[in-house]
């Protein structure tokens, strides 16, 4: 049966197939066909069709528990951001805000409810989060995450964050709708948003917009960092300022390009997000009073 909503170009066996593909998480890489069908809500002789026809194309293998994804899936993603040029434009400015910092530098655009990696630039220190590209986190629970939630309406990002999250992890941090909104409201005021070990133990980071040529929030900047190495007081008055320098300089370029990144969510602007404001300086061992951070 069509799904809601759909018009007579819809291809429903194409949708299928990625809802195949889209079924396979980090919490289970191997799934028997029971399971895919279970997962998906179809049919086992659909399921199966479509296993047998992805695993004809290579995108799945077939292994003694059932079916699992081969690295070939990652070429979708690996066309989206090439076919971006994301990070070709933006990789000689990550480049230089982690050498400035010493800290890892990620840039994500949102999808659903979950930020997706398109670039970064990794420091080899202590890690209590695995991120590469494709990476996806619960956007609330992520300052990346939270800059790109505060280009919204509320009530665009209520619909947003109504969706389920595809990353497969559990936020330590879920606030009720008031309290998220005032968040997002301080984030679109400030201009950037910090997070501190709202969605793993040990990791903290700030993160900034990034603009096209008419000022609309098209992916975030982050500078990530581990709490037992750098305290927020480091990561607000040191940090911050380079990164606010770097997310300036990228979004230039990207206004110099012919085409820029859009996000994978409808975005209505709630207006752009404000210049970011001046940095209060604190003495050391105090938190900002905006403080509200991670990767």
């Amino acid at each position: 049966m069509p799904r809601e909503g759909t018009g007579p170009d819809f291809i429903e066996a194409l949708a299928r197939g990625l809802d195949v593909i889209t079924a396979f998480r980090p919490g289970r890489p191997v799934m028997s066909l029971a399971e895919v069908a279970s997962g998906t809500g179809l049919a086992r002789p659909t399921a199966r069709r479509i296993l047998l026809t992805l695993t004809e194309l290579g995108y799945v293998r077939q292994c003694a528990a059932g079916f699992a994804l081969t690295p070939r899936v990652l070429d979708l993603g690996v066309a989206y951001v090439r076919s971006m040029g994301l990070w070709d434009v933006a990789r000689p400015h990550l480049e230089r805000l982690v050498e400035q910092t010493d800290e890892s530098c990620s840039i994500a655009q949102l999808d659903g409810s979950d930020i997706v990696y398109v670039a970064r630039v990794a420091r080899p220190k202590i890690v209590t989060l695995s991120v590469q590209i494709g990476t996806r986190f619960p956007a609330l629970q992520t300052s990346l995450g939270k800059v790109l939630l505060a280009a919204l309406t509320p009530d665009d990002a209520a619909q947003v964050l109504a969706e389920p999250s595809r990353s497969g992890l559990t936020p330590l941090w879920r606030p009720e709708r008031a309290e998220w909104e005032a968040e997002l409201c301080d984030v679109r005021a400030r201009g950037w948003a910090l997070t501190d070990e709202q969605l793993a133990r040990g990791i903290r980071s700030v993160a900034a917009p990034l603009r096209d040529g008419t000022g609309r929030v098209i992916a975030s900047l982050n500078v990530n960092a581990h709490a037992a190495e750098t305290p927020v007081d480091v990561l607000v008055h040191a940090h911050l300022p380079r990164l606010l320098h770097a997310a300036g300089e990228i979004s230039l370029d990207f206004a110099r390009m012919e085409s820029v990144p859009h996000v994978t969510s409808a975005q209505k602007s709630a207006g752009p997000i404000q210049a970011p404001a001046a940095i209060e300086q604190r003495g050391p061992g105090r938190s900002p009073e905006s403080a509200t951070t991670t990767p």
